[in-house]
């Protein structure tokens, strides 16, 4: 049996699932600090796409090239400037928004560099955030933001309102929407109040606006 037909939806986090089920299959993709990889190697098997990689990591490039993937090392802030104009019809951005420098920027680069962008992040407004701030006065330690104050990488914490809010502002289509809750599926984005608090991350596929 080859690799390919071993590779399955029980390899892959739910929430990671519910990326790659809004790519088309056959789409170019480049996935921006892709980790080790794991999304993009569903990708290429399941949905054949034509994917590349990005990561900062040293231990993430080496695992992701022992699957057999295009992964270079590099600072997506910095080296995604190198990619031409509409060279990817997708270009994802998971759970890697709050630790940029500059994630207004980053938004610009994902546009110029794909037709459109999936990103996802920890959501900040998540309602037991709130309430450890609130009833303990301390940083928050949750499945999605797991590292304490002094030595996480998040250095912009954002929530889901935050970021529709910015995507007003720099005309930034919103496509899709999507909240996930803390066993990694999606819920109802009926109400922006809602996703906001009960949401421990937040989903979104954008465009030019």
């Amino acid at each position: 049996m080859n690799r390919a037909a071993e590779y399955g939806p029980k390899d892959i986090r739910v929430d990671l699932l519910l990326i790659a089920d809004m790519i088309g299959e056959g789409s170019s993709v480049l996935d921006v600090g892709c980790g080790d990889g794991v999304l993009l190697d569903y990708l290429v098997h399941q949905k054949k796409v034509d994917g590349r990689g990005i990561e900062i990591s040293p231990e993430g490039v080496n695992k992701s090239i022992a699957k057999g993937l295009s992964v270079i090392q590099g600072d997506a802030e910095t080296d995604i400037v190198h990619y031409p104009d509409d060279s990817f019809d997708v270009v994802i951005l998971s759970h890697t928004l709050q630790a940029m420098n500059r994630p207004d920027l980053m938004l610009d680069q994902l546009l110029r560099v794909g037709r459109k962008a999936i990103v996802s992040f920890p959501n900040f407004g998540y309602w037991r955030v709130r309430g450890g701030l609130f009833f303990k006065g301390t940083m928050p330690v949750t499945r999605n933001l797991d590292y304490p104050w002094y030595s996480t990488p998040n250095i912009h914490f954002c929530t889901i309102r935050d970021f529709v809010q910015l995507c007003q502002e720099k005309n930034i289509r919103i496509e899709q929407q999507m909240a996930i809750n803390s066993s990694g599926h999606r819920m109802s984005f009926d109400s922006l109040w809602f996703s906001n608090i009960f949401a421990t991350q937040g989903l979104f596929v954008i465009s030019r606006g």
